[in-house]
C-alpha cells in the first residue's frame, strides 16, 4: 500500500512525532511506501517525493505581519491545500493518516483530499489518531490553564465556553480564534471525511463521541510499546518518577508528597519548567533526562514509579513503560490511566491533586514489599501490542486487502 502520513511536526518534538516515525519505519519494512506531509524545518527528518511542505509557523515568533495573519491562518490554510496538492498528485496514496494537524495545517487539508478524490475519480481512506481533544476541544487537554481544573465545557460544540474561560494561553483573543475554527469547521462537517478514528484510550474514544461527525467513527486501539527484554532484576532503594517536569504533570502535587515521606529516598529522571523545585528536596536524587539503557535500568530498579498527572492522560507511556518492566505504578484517577492501572492488582491509583493520598499510598507500598511484589508479578502477565502487533492492527483498519 501507499501511506501517507500527515503531522504539522517533520521532526522529533513529542510522542505524535515518535509514533509517526516508528510506524513509517515499521511499514517500509513490511514493503508498503511511506511519505510524510507536513511544515518544513531546518530539522526536518522525513519527507515526501514531490518536497512539498508549509512554511513553519512559530507562534511565538515572527514579525509583526505574520503576527496579524496568523489567527486567519490557524483557521484555513490555502498554502497547506496548495502543497498538499503536489503530493497526492505525485505520490498518489491508498490510505492517508492524519496525525496532528489543527492550527498549523488546518482542517482544509481534508477539504483538499476531497477535491483530489472527486478530480481522480478515487477514494483514499482517512484515518485519524487522536493524540488529544483537539477535534473536541480547542485547548487540546479538557483543562482550564487558569483555574488548573479539569473542563468538558466545550463537549457538544459548545465552543463558546472557549472564550468565556480564556482556555488558550489564558488569552481571551486566542482563545476566540481557536472556537471560531472549531465552530467554522463543526459547520462544515469536515470531520465526515474522516473514515476511520483511532483512539488510544476509551476514555478519548467517549470525549470524541460526543461530536456529530466523529461518532460511529470511533475505535479504541492502545498504543504500542517498545518490548523490554524479560529478566530478574533486583529492585533498589528508591520511588521514581520520569517524565516532564511541569505543572499538568502533576510536580506541585508530587512535591508535596515527597516532603511528607522524609524517609524515602526518590529518584527523578526528566526536564521541564518545575525541575528546581524537585531538586530542592533532600530525598530527590534528580537525575535529568534519561532514554535508552540508562533510562530502562532506572525503571527496573525502582520499587515502584509514580504518574500523578494533572491533566487527562490518553494513554501514558510513562505507565506501559513501567509495567513492562515490572514496576508497580501509583498513577492518578484520571484520563487513560484507570484502564492501564487496576488499583489494588497491578498497582495504585489516587484522586488528582490529592498530595496526602499519594503521600499514603506511597509509605503503605514502601513499607509492603510482599503486595509490591504481587502486584510485580500481575504487572508481568500484562500483554501489550508491540510495533508488529500494532501494525497487523492498523493494516485492518487501513483496509488491506
Amino acid at each position: 500500500m501507499k501511506i501517507l502520513f500527515i503531522n504539522k511536526f517533520l521532526y522529533p518534538n513529542g510522542g505524535s512525532e515518535t509514533y509517526v516515525f516508528a510506524l513509517g519505519d515499521a511499514l517500509r519494512a513490511l514493503g508498503h511506501e511511506v511519505e510524510f506531509f507536513g511544515m518544513d524545518h531546518p530539522a526536518r527528518t522525513v519527507g515526501n517525493s514531490a518536497e512539498a511542505y508549509t512554511a513553519n509557523m512559530d507562534f511565538h515568533g515572527g514579525g509583526k505581519l505574520e503576527k496579524l495573519l496568523y489567527p486567519l491562518k490557524t483557521i484555513y490554510s490555502f498554502e497547506a491545500r496548495r502543497q498538499l496538492r503536489k503530493v497526492l498528485d505525485s505520490f498518489s496514496p491508498d490510505v492517508i493518516h492524519l496525525n496532528n494537524f489543527n492550527y498549523q495545517l488546518t482542517p482544509s487539508i481534508l477539504v483538499e483530499i476531497e477535491r483530489w478524490e472527486k478530480k481522480n475519480g478515487r477514494r483514499c481512506r482517512v484515518v485519524y489518531t487522536a493524540h488529544d481533544g483537539q477535534l473536541v476541544c480547542p485547548n487540546h487537554l479538557f483543562r482550564n490553564p487558569n483555574s488548573g481544573e479539569l473542563c468538558e465545557k466545550c463537549l457538544g460544540a459548545h465552543y463558546s465556553n472557549c472564550v468565556r474561560g480564556r482556555c488558550i494561553h489564558g488569552s481571551r483573543a486566542r482563545s476566540l480564534v481557536g472556537a471560531a475554527e472549531a465552530r467554522y469547521w463543526d459547520l462544515r462537517g469536515i470531520y465526515r471525511r474522516i473514515d476511520a478514528v483511532i483512539c488510544p484510550s476509551a476514555f478519548m474514544k467517549s470525549k470524541l463521541d460526543t461530536n456529530r461527525w466523529l461518532r460511529g467513527r470511533t475505535l479504541v486501539l492502545r498504543n504500542f510499546i517498545e518490548k523490554a527484554e524479560k529478566k530478574k532484576t533486583d529492585k533498589k532503594e528508591y520511588v521514581l518518577y520520569f517524565g516532564r517536569y511541569s505543572e499538568e504533570k502533576g510536580i506541585d502535587t508530587l512535591v508535596r508528597a515527597i516532603e511528607a515521606c522524609p524517609e524515602i529516598p526518590f529518584v527523578c529522571a526528566g526536564a521541564g519548567p518545575l525541575e528546581d523545585k524537585l531538586s530542592a528536596l533532600e530525598n530527590v536524587r534528580n537525575v535529568g533526562f534519561q532514554s535508552g539503557e540508562a533510562l530502562d535500568r532506572l525503571i527496573r530498579e525502582a520499587q515502584f514509579s509514580l504518574c500523578p498527572s494533572e491533566v487527562h492522560d490518553n494513554c501514558p507511556f510513562s505507565v506501559m513503560e513501567s509495567q513492562e518492566r515490572a514496576t508497580p505504578v501509583i498513577g492518578a484517577r484520571l484520563g487513560g490511566v484507570p484502564e492501564l492501572i487496576e488499583d489494588g492488582v497491578n498497582g495504585r491509583l489516587f484522586e488528582r491533586k490529592d498530595a496526602d493520598a499519594l503521600a499514603a499510598l506511597i509509605r503503605e507500598l514502601w513499607n509492603d514489599r510482599e503486595t509490591l511484589a504481587r502486584y510485580s508479578r500481575e504487572c508481568e502477565k500484562l500483554s501489550r501490542d508491540g510495533l508488529c502487533e500494532y501494525c497487523e492492527k492498523l493494516m485492518r483498519i487501513y483496509g488491506a486487502p
